[in-house]
């Protein structure tokens, strides 16, 4: 009998918590609730018929491991264009409880943002890279290249 009430009291405890606790959207300010916001009002999804076929399987494991947790269109109308912002924002996600991404899958992934991004996104891309130092510039221009240059068709 203790041992019930026990675990009854545990679980109102938690069901208490869960109800007055911030939930992560209450957490963030408003200026990022207004990107996220913008973002997810974009289109959910990429046309990737035209990119080489490993970024094609690539594009299909984004879309299953990265809608677990979020819309598609989070990350595919984000400001996120330069190399150095995809891995940080990958990385965040791997770290992600069950998000089921591990290094493999996370660099498939990266590679498909940052390809992507020197595709649809290369105006925004070209403005960020300009706004960098020479020295981040070298070194996202490098890892950007590294990516296009496994993918060359």
């Amino acid at each position: 009998m203790a041992q019930k009430r026990t675990v009854l009291s545990l679980a109102v405890a938690s069901a208490l918590l869960l109800a007055i606790a911030p939930t992560r959207a209450q957490e963030l300010d408003a200026e990022t609730k207004a990107r996220i916001e913008k973002a997810e009002a974009g289109p959910s999804e990429i046309d990737v018929s035209k990119y080489p076929a490993k970024l094609q399987d690539a594009y299909k494991v984004f879309s299953q491991k990265c809608s677990q947790c979020h819309k598609l269109s989070r990350p595919i109308n984000s400001e996120f264009a330069l190399p150095e912002e995809w891995e940080r924002y990958v990385k965040r996600m791997m770290r992600k409880p069950d998000s089921g991404i591990d290094a493999a899958v996370a660099k498939s992934i990266y590679e498909l943002l940052v390809y992507d991004a020197s595709v649809r996104k290369k105006d925004l891309l070209d403005k960020k890279l300009a706004a960098l130092s020479a020295e981040e510039r070298q070194t996202n221009t490098e890892r950007l290249n590294k990516v296009k240059q496994t993918y060359a068709q």
